[in-house]
Parts: structure tokens; C-alpha cells; sequence
């Protein structure tokens, strides 16, 4: 494979891997509704996109470096709304 089309498939995995979770944040963005939604994939979801941004860093891809940082800031969006709503379920829980 020519180094060109190494750099296609790359950008081309980025896209679909990221395009693959903004219906999901937009849905939650927009309906506010992040029941059914796991925390816990979230959290080690975005902990692994963390470490593919370290990854890509090392190898200095620009295509990793830059998708995987974009899929973190869906799935942080995603996970911060679904701690506000734990923590606001258990405020009122208390109350």
C-alpha cells in the first residue's frame, strides 16, 4: 500500500469512528435524554480515546491525534451530561 492511500484509509477510519457517535451526542445534546445510557462505557470509553490521542501522539499521526480527539469531546459532552444527571437524581433523591 502506497503511502497516500496508508494516509486515505486513515483519515477514512477517522471519519467513520467519529461521524459513528455524533447522532448519538445530538440526540442527547438536543432531547436531553441520557436515560439508558451507561456511565461506566463512557468513562473508560473516554479514558481509551485519551490514551489513543497519547498513542497517536507518539507516532505522530495527525489522523489519531485529531479524531480520536474529536470523539472524546462527543463522548465528554455525553458523559458530563450523564454525571449532571446523577448528581441531580440524587440531590433530589435526598431531598
Amino acid at each position: 500500500m502506497s503511502h497516500f492511500m496508508g494516509e486515505l484509509v486513515g483519515y477514512l477510519c477517522g471519519v467513520c469512528t467519529t461521524i459513528a457517535f455524533l447522532p448519538q451526542a445530538i440526540k442527547a445534546i438536543t432531547t436531553k435524554n441520557i436515560s439508558g445510557l451507561s456511565p461506566y462505557m463512557y468513562v473508560i470509553y473516554c479514558i481509551g480515546l485519551i490514551f489513543w490521542i497519547i498513542y497517536g501522539t507518539y507516532l505522530h499521526s495527525f489522523q489519531i491525534i485529531l479524531f480520536n480527539s474529536i470523539t472524546l469531546i462527543f463522548n465528554g459532552i455525553i458523559l458530563y451530561m450523564i454525571i449532571k444527571a446523577t448528581i441531580r437524581k440524587k440531590k433530589t433523591v435526598k431531598k
